[in-house]
């Protein structure tokens, strides 16, 4: 099961709905070029087809992908807890610097330089998510430790 916010599932029906008009589009593609004649050397009947695969492909994964999908509401949550969406400041104990970080389900596609993104299935995250403020966690990165202390949630 994965946690999503609200757009983010929405973003994923969106990106459905784009892929199922698609396929409309290439069923009629392949229907045309197969009309041109000679399916062993018709380019356009042969790349028609491949796009559409490739698309159910597309489907097929969007579809799978909803059906694991679990909408969380932060608003749901106590206001000093960390959970997905939230952008908090931590201070590193190792080095003493603080930083800022946000925490996103995988689908999201936020830019924004003021804070790291830290998806909510990564070590950091999963290390992260319902952490109190105040309290300090153990991060087993890829290149060591990292205690990290949650000193505020700033949205």
């Amino acid at each position: 099961m994965e946690l999503v916010t609200r757009a983010d599932k929405a973003r994923l029906e969106r990106q459905l709905a784009e892929m199922h008009a698609l396929d409309k589009v290439l069923t009629v593609r392949i229907a045309e070029a197969r009309a041109q004649g000679d399916l062993r050397e018709n380019a356009d009947y042969h790349a028609a087809r491949e796009d559409k695969s490739l698309n159910n492909s597309r489907i097929k994964e969007l579809e799978d992908r909803l059906r694991s999908v679990q909408v969380v509401d932060a608003s749901e949550m106590p206001s000093d807890m960390v959970f997905l969406g939230a952008t908090i400041r931590v201070k590193d104990e190792g080095t003493g610097r603080e930083e800022l970080y946000k925490l996103v389900s995988s689908l999201s596609d936020e830019g924004d330089f003021d804070y790291h993104e830290v998806t909510g299935t990564s070590p950091m995250g999963e290390a992260l998510m319902k952490v109190r403020v105040g309290m300090t966690v153990r991060v087993n990165l890829p290149r060591g430790e990292r205690r990290l202390t949650v000193l505020e949630i700033v949205a």
